[in-house]
């Protein structure tokens, strides 16, 4: 049986509000945060304590997206659209006002932007230009999350409605789209085992969809104790950790789902509100946890 010795490294308190999103750097040791206070931050765990402001926002920030090739960070913007930064210059180079309404999560493939809202509209953008190439309306409630399954040209989309939609990325036209939990979904990743889609949400539970089977659906855990905020893979892809609600972080085995670790405040000195965002890193293997405590922990996870 897989044991787990868990390690807290670091709490960093840069932040002045919640923090709402986490996003890897080109190189292994950089990772950007941003949250409610607007601020968008570069961090070096090689000297995770000394944190550099990378640009500051007038609105919350709930997603950031790396184009590491061209060295830009994508911002998404609380009312304010997304804005370009220079990783490099820590400069702003471009920003593209798109709605009025909050911008949850961001992704690309190829020389598209998917840029998902809170007004339930995918957003295409053509990323050499920043220019609009269409918009998608999918639902009266938000997109809160996406997933490219680059196997099979497919994005999957989680939305406040309760569903999951899936579209071609030839196309952009539907080709899946069913009820998935019980409240919103809050993200949703792919396994690249099998092809499985995973989700989770406010009705704190994790399931699972065989997108090689119409997304027929497989397992359903309940979870945590409230809504799972955020999942991610480990990069050698045999497990993957949850952030909830709950103010808990857990370890999961990918394929069996089975549960392998607890980490809260009482036994690790866990994080005292919920746990926001999480990011498995390929830097030693560590994890960050974002939080509405304001802070970002920096985790060791030691595989026995």
């Amino acid at each position: 049986m897989t044991k787990i010795n868990v390690q807290k490294l670091h709490s960093l308190s840069g932040h002045q509000d919640c923090v709402y999103t986490l996003q890897t750097g080109a190189e292994p040791h950089v990772f950007y945060s941003a949250g409610g206070d607007g601020v968008v931050a570069c961090w070096d765990m090689r000297d995770p304590e000394n944190g550099q402001l990378l640009a500051k926002m007038k609105n919350s920030v709930y997603a950031l997206h790396l184009i590491g090739e061209k060295n830009l960070l994508v911002v998404g913007q609380n009312f304010e659209g997304i804005h370009l930064i220079d990783t490099t210059h820590h400069t702003e180079v471009a920003s593209l006002k798109i709605s009025d309404a909050q911008i949850f999560d961001i992704k690309s493939h190829g020389n598209v932007l998917y840029v998902c809202s809170g007004d339930g509209t995918l957003y295409l953008v053509d990323l050499p230009n920043l220019v609009f190439i269409k918009k998608i309306k999918l639902a009266d409630k938000s997109i809160r999350a996406m997933a490219i399954n680059p196997m099979l040209d497919e994005l999957a989309l989680g939305l406040s409605d309760n569903s999951i939609r899936i579209l071609d990325l030839k196309d952009h036209k539907q080709k899946y789209g069913f009820e998935a939990h019980k409240l919103s979904v809050f993200d949703v990743q792919y396994n690249p085992h099998n092809n499985h889609l995973i989700s989770v949400g406010r009705d704190a539970q994790i399931r699972s969809w065989d997108a090689i089977d119409h997304y027929a659906p497989g397992v359903a855990i309940p979870a945590h104790m409230y809504a799972i905020n955020s999942l991610s893979i480990s990069p050698d892809k045999k497990y993957f950790v949850t952030g909830s609600m709950d103010k808990s972080i857990k370890v999961w085995e990918l394929d069996s789902y089975r549960l392998l670790k607890v980490i809260d405040k009482s036994r690790h000195a866990g994080h005292a509100t919920s746990v926001n965002k999480v990011l498995w890193t390929s830097h030693h293997n560590q994890v960050l946890s974002g939080s509405d405590d304001k802070k970002i922990s920096i985790w060791d996870l030691s595989f026995i």
